[in-house]
């Protein structure tokens, strides 16, 4: 995967999912959502089906329909982000077959992103009197609009509560977080939100793995051990399923060998049959009867030979 495709939205989409995976509510989660007819899509929807409260911080502002944008670790909020997918709640409320069935009291809006948007707010709260107020680490609410909207920094949230959103980053540390998100990765290796994720992550963290390698590479080899021993075991049971075909065809090899060394053999000898026979007519001819070569020359005289010899 080269390093200036990386699909973050989708390792942010998988990281989301897993942050909150432990939560009692039923929270479904749609990547990628189509909201109108037109193509325009939000990252994330989220939808709330019960009235239990998110108990996880950054979850703790969700009601029934929850719209997720996410900026990638290289892009900046700013205000027409902001506008765009204030306009996608919009169009998510009228985008019913009712009229008002979705109230904007039931819906909100997460910005995630890596900066914290400080030119974006200054015009919110001039063109809008909307004010920023820190909630928690990294985690800011808006106050002053209908919509409940909040901004997530990923680099301010505690890691130790958001592992894997704060490892969406091109600068991970190789430090005891990450050693506990291999370990948890080891856990969940066969699910596919968790290799999401992961895949990510190793892939816009190469450089930085490699240079503080010492540390890593030992939890990796301890973690990863018995899986490279099954896929070492794997590749020798290949390799010995490849040296018997091998042998398999050198055998079948040899008897096709001795096939046409026989069939070979066989030709040389009709062969010298039909030489024989040859040497032998001819030599037939050669000595027989000026009659007995008149009667094979010619059928006329056979057939009054055979005439009056009854």
């Amino acid at each position: 995967m080269a390093s200036g495709l990386l699909q973050w939205h989708d390792g942010f989409h998988a990281s989301f999912q897993i942050e909150l995976q432990e939560e009692p509510a039923h929270l479904e989660f749609h990547s990628e959502h189509e909201l109108y007819k037109k193509a325009l899509r939000v990252d994330t929807l989220v939808i709330k089906n019960s009235d239990t409260p998110v108990q996880k911080k950054i979850g703790k502002i969700f009601r029934k329909f929850n719209l997720i944008e996410y900026k990638s670790p290289g892009d900046s909020l700013n205000i027409n982000d902001f506008y765009k997918v204030y306009g996608y709640a919009c169009l998510y409320q009228s985008k019913t077959k009712k009229v008002h069935e979705i109230s904007l009291k039931d819906v909100t809006i997460s910005f995630v992103c890596s900066h914290y948007p400080r030119k974006m707010l200054n015009i919110l709260k001039a063109e809008r009197g909307i004010e920023v107020e820190k909630e928690d680490e990294g985690i800011y609410r808006l106050k002053n609009d209908p919509i409940s909207i909040q901004i997530l920094v990923i680099n301010q949230l505690p890691p130790e509560e958001n592992r894997w959103l704060t490892s969406l980053t091109r600068n991970l540390p190789m430090d005891k977080n990450t050693e506990q998100l291999l370990k948890e990765y080891q856990r969940h290796k066969t699910s596919v939100l968790y290799q999401s994720a992961m895949d990510l992550i190793i892939q816009a963290n190469k450089k930085t793995m490699k240079g503080d390698c010492n540390m890593l590479c030992d939890t990796i080899r301890e973690l990863f051990e018995d899986e490279w021993k099954e896929k070492e075991m794997q590749m020798q049971k290949k390799e010995s399923q490849i040296q018997q075909k091998e042998s398999q065809m050198q055998k079948k090899e040899s008897q096709m060998q001795e096939r046409e060394l026989l069939l070979q053999e066989r030709e040389e000898h009709n062969q010298k049959r039909e030489q024989r026979l040859d040497s032998l007519i001819q030599f037939l001819q050669d000595n027989l009867t000026d009659d007995m070569k008149k009667l094979l020359a010619d059928n006329a005289y056979l057939d009054h030979i055979y005439q009056t010899s009854k």
